[in-house]
């Protein structure tokens, strides 16, 4: 638990440059929000395979907050993976599938963290309003 701590405080001492801090964490709350809402809404999508353009759009939002968001995007996104990671592998055992879908994911997050459109991810027939 220490050294979890001491990464999260070491990430984001370098993660804060010349902004100041309540901007800082205002964005990191607000980037926060937008993946959360992103998590919420692959969990409640009824769309087939919408789950790499959700992390993708919640990803995006995030990093349109600033420095902050990205932070806690990469943060949340990096924990989510490797939680889920720990899961599968003593659910599913070395399963070559849930390899790729993860890989894929992440390839997704890191495309909206770069400013990228979303959307590049949205399944056809998927309603704009989704």
């Amino acid at each position: 638990m220490r050294l979890f701590t001491g990464i999260v405080f070491c990430s984001l001492v370098l993660g804060v440059t010349s902004e100041n801090w309540f901007s800082f964490f205002k964005e990191a709350l607000q980037g926060a929000g937008d993946l959360g809402r992103a998590y919420w809404n692959v969990l409640t999508s009824s769309h087939q395979n919408s789950k790499r353009y959700f992390y993708a759009q919640g990803n995006y939002d995030a990093a349109e907050r600033g420095p902050g968001g990205v932070w806690a995007a990469k943060l949340i996104s990096s924990t989510r993976v490797y939680l889920q990671g720990f899961l599968d592998y003593y659910l599913f055992g070395n399963s070559s599938t849930v390899l790729e879908d993860s890989k894929s994911n992440e390839k997704a997050e890191e495309w909206g963290r770069s400013g990228k459109d979303p959307d590049r991810f949205r399944p056809d027939g998927m309603p704009k309003n989704d």
